[in-house]
């Protein structure tokens, strides 16, 4: 994809479709932006400015399928009617980050994907880097295009939250470092409903990579673990565990509430206590973040004062407020049944648990037990609630229906004795009663604070 004024066409103007359209007209191309919907008066104002052709409320076909390449949100299924007509005439389709990449010039990548805990780690090790004085953004997934990025002021360092989407659609994209959180069933609507497809998405991830490269793996994840088995991967594996503390060489563990990380024959070790985000999957988060912060060549007093230093992401297991002794977190980032299970698991108080949403096929047999042994009453947010009722009523004594947050709110209060814990993490997606799952963190949040 050389300079020249070949045609480059922009399907989706959101954050990650406008930097694409940005870093294409620096590089030459002559740019079309089409929106199926209304494009946000942010991005539309930046396309005016620069003078990007574009259009919104529809596709104008003939433009589109003139193209020598389309970059597609990630947002666009294959099913789409547009993306039917774009593979039938065989054009070239990559994904922002792809394109991206391709004007990356000397830098280097630690990209970072899985089905849960990838934002907090991205953010991790972002500010792992930062703390060290590394030129360094973080960008992707967690809301900043990497495009967008390298127009505007390119960096030495990318650390890239990376999604099953995006990773779709990577023909040339190699991380330096490339990061496996887990993979649990999600987004199944996109793949088939097959999780083998999901599995093989998040591994592309590895698809470019050599024996110069490092892949940081979870290695106690089931999935993860079996695809390995029949899958060979040429970058250096770094596995970090909870299951195994015999890791010879490098790797991360957790053994006797301390975190070890070794590599290069060099071993840092920190107490669990002082990581500033607490959970068990946040110590897995932790691993992650600091074995690639040891590759690239961040020292260990650095490594452990940024996790001392750290603030999560807010709508990740964020707390909120203790009214009249009731402790109320924002989990809304916990859009699938997995992300609950992660949260109800660093639970140590009574939960009052309020579930509910667009349901993406849940399967909530994941965490019954954790439900059983500590949800005293589930609050539903949301407009088809039945499923949870029907998976729950007779494991938990008391379950209520609501459609706003403010009544979720004030129901889960009423609900909880001093001592006791009210937990959003709604295991759905939030498009029935909310913009997204931040509007429904601040709407829970603005009602707690009106209590």
């Amino acid at each position: 994809m050389e300079k020249g004024a070949k045609k480059l066409v922009i399907l989706g103007a959101a954050e990650s479709g406008t930097g694409a359209a940005l870093l294409g007209l620096q590089q030459g191309w002559e740019v079309f932006v089409s929106d199926g919907g209304q494009i946000k008066d942010k991005f539309k104002t930046v396309l005016q400015q620069n003078g990007i052709a574009f259009e919104e409320g529809g596709h104008t076909t003939d433009v589109i399928l003139s193209a020598d390449c389309i970059v597609k949100s990630p947002g666009i299924p294959e099913k789409a009617e547009i993306m039917k007509m774009v593979r039938k005439a065989g054009i070239e389709v990559c994904s922002e980050i792809e394109f991206a990449y391709r004007y990356k010039g000397d830098s280097k990548i630690i990209a970072i994907t899985g089905s849960n805990g990838k934002s907090t780690t991205t953010k991790l090790t972002w500010h792992i880097m930062k703390t060290a004085g590394y030129d360094v953004a973080m960008v992707g997934n967690i809301g900043f295009s990497f495009a967008w990025q390298i127009f505007e002021k390119p960096c030495a360092w990318y650390v890239i939250e990376v999604s099953s989407f995006q990773l779709d659609d990577i023909h040339y994209f190699k991380p330096d470092v490339a990061v496996l959180l887990n993979i649990t069933p999600d987004h199944l609507d996109r793949y088939d409903y097959k999780f083998e497809n999901y599995i093989a998405s998040k591994f592309k991830i590895t698809q470019n990579q050599n024996s110069d490269d490092y892949f940081v793996v979870n290695k106690d994840d089931a999935a993860i673990h079996n695809y390995l088995i029949t899958h060979s991967i040429h970058a250096k594996t770094v596995f970090f565990t909870m299951d195994d503390n015999n890791i010879t060489g490098d790797g991360g563990f957790v053994d006797n509430e301390h975190l070890h990380i070794n590599f290069g024959g060099d071993e840092m070790i920190t107490s669990i206590h002082d990581l500033t985000v607490k959970g068990r999957h946040n110590q897995y988060n932790s691993m992650a973040a600091g074995i690639s912060g040891r590759i690239a060549h961040i020292r260990k007093e650095k490594i452990r004062e940024s996790f001392e230093s750290f603030e999560g992401l807010e709508h990740r297991l964020e707390y909120v407020a203790t009214v009249r002794g009731i402790e109320f977190v924002n989990d809304s980032k916990g859009t699938n049944v997995n992300s609950v299970w992660f949260a109800l698991e660093s639970m140590t108080k009574p939960v009052i648990l309020m579930l509910g949403g667009v349901d993406k096929g849940n399967d909530y047999t994941e965490i019954l037990g954790l439900v059983r042994e500590k949800v005293k009453a589930i609050v539903c947010l949301g407009t088809h609630n039945q499923p949870i009722h029907d998976f729950f009523e007779n494991i938990v004594p008391q379950i209520v229906d609501t459609t706003s947050a403010k009544d979720a709110v004030l129901a889960a209060y009423a609900l909880a004795d001093k001592g006791d814990v009210v937990l959003l993490s709604p295991a759905c997606a939030s498009f029935d009663l909310f913009k997204n799952y931040e509007d429904r963190g601040q709407q829970f949040k603005e009602a707690v604070r009106n209590l």
